[in-house]
């Protein structure tokens, strides 16, 4: 990559990180021994859910929804699932933290980051991104599921210059990664497995997110539509407006159509949005859809289904199901009370995720998470929840 070290350095994390503070080291655990002596994990029994709280994070079981543990952290934690059908990501102020949904435990693994941001699963391999050095992480996942004393080694890839921003590997060794500085973000770059590169493109301000779709066909977001790489390619997706943010993206790789947020009004207020993105990376498209009045929606309530389809949590307090390729609500489902737009991103404001035939959902105003059939739409439990929910991550 330009003005570094083309090649990945291997690196291996010591299984206590000497950097993390005395709030995170003092509540840590170490998972206990396997012992059956087997060093393959085995999974939670049934799904759980992992629930970001201020000052901490719970562990709910995924059919009861009752809490299981609750695990003290700081003010303000993310959570993302780590693909591994056993850990959850959580971020801190001091880098990603391993919390073990099997042990349960929130293990003292930490991968140091001083502005730790986006992870991504593809491709067999979990890949985290600091913003503070636009240094990219890979693990492979099947290895972070194996993994008892320490992290296992890890592929760290330099960054050029410091940005908020996200990496993807592909399966061919493809490294997708945004480019930007401490002045604003510009496009995405992509090299080979040996440094050497492939594609390049500026042609995205305010580049934001990404999405692997069918064939590994990549797409990020832009403050005037989008890019998509795909076959050593970069192709820009014009966006209908003048202003037309895309900022995140909601992908599977077994469909070419993804559904991707879409923001029209640079001054809009609040942080709900109208209208939806639909991209068909086959035909290379991309087409705007506006939703139905009164049904917003914010980035933390859009997931896919197993089946393909789009759900969201609309303000409305609906679970809507949406069709990829026209975004028409095809269902709708009572689920929560109506809510209104968060005035800061970090607020608390219900959040979605979806692992097999179940569908989580968070209701913020009450300190509740649902589940709902997603063959039915029937809501099938609810829990109390001993703090606010904020964010929300699931392993089977």
């Amino acid at each position: 990559m330009t003005g570094s070290d083309p090649k990945a350095r291997a690196v291996r994390f010591a299984a206590v990180a000497a950097v993390a503070v005395a709030v995170l080291a003092g509540c840590a655990a170490q998972p206990a021994e396997n012992p059956s002596g087997d060093d393959q994990a085995s999974a939670p029994d049934g799904p759980r859910v992992a629930v970001a709280y201020a000052g901490g994070v719970l562990v709910v079981d995924g059919e009861t929804l009752e809490v299981i543990d609750d695990f003290p952290s700081e003010e303000f934690v993310r959570v993302n699932s780590a693909g591994d059908d056993r850990h959850v990501v959580v971020t801190t102020s001091q880098g990603f933290q391993f919390l073990d949904m099997r042990e349960p435990a929130l293990t003292d693994h930490v991968v140091s980051a001083a502005a730790a941001g986006h992870v991504v699963r593809h491709a067999g391999r979990t890949v985290l991104y600091d913003d503070a050095t636009s240094d990219t992480t890979v693990f492979d996942t099947a290895e972070l599921a194996r993994m008892q004393g320490e992290l296992p080694e890890a592929q760290v890839i330099p960054g050029v210059e410091a940005h908020h921003g996200v990496s993807v590997l592909l399966e061919g060794g493809e490294f997708a990664t945004t480019v930007g500085d401490e002045a604003g973000r510009t496009g995405i770059r992509v090299t080979a497995a040996d440094g050497t590169e492939i594609a390049t493109s500026a042609d995205c301000p305010g580049v934001h997110g990404e999405g692997a779709a069918q064939d590994e066909a990549l797409v990020f977001g832009c403050e005037n539509g989008a890019l998509l790489y795909r076959d050593g390619e970069i192709t820009k997706l014009d966006a209908p407006d003048e202003f037309g943010r895309i900022g995140n993206a909601y992908a599977t790789d077994e469909s070419p159509l993804v559904v991707m947020d879409y923001k029209d009004d640079p001054d809009a207020e609040g942080y709900l949005l109208t209208n939806l993105a639909l991209v068909d990376t086959d035909a290379k498209t991309l087409e705007t859809v506006a939703l139905p009045e009164g049904v917003g929606y914010t980035w933390r309530g859009v997931v896919r289904s197993p089946s393909g389809d789009a759900l969201m949590i609309g303000s409305d307090g609906r679970l809507h199901v949406i069709a990829p390729d026209t975004g028409r609500i095809t269902a709708s489902y009572d689920a929560i009370e109506a809510w209104q737009s968060p005035t800061e991103w970090q607020q608390a404001h219900p959040a979605i995720a979806v692992t097999g035939e179940t569908i989580y959902v968070t209701d913020s105003a009450n300190s509740e998470i649902v589940a709902l059939d997603a063959a039915t739409g029937d809501v099938v439990a609810r829990g109390d929840l001993p703090e606010v929910p904020n964010e929300i991550a699931v392993v089977e």
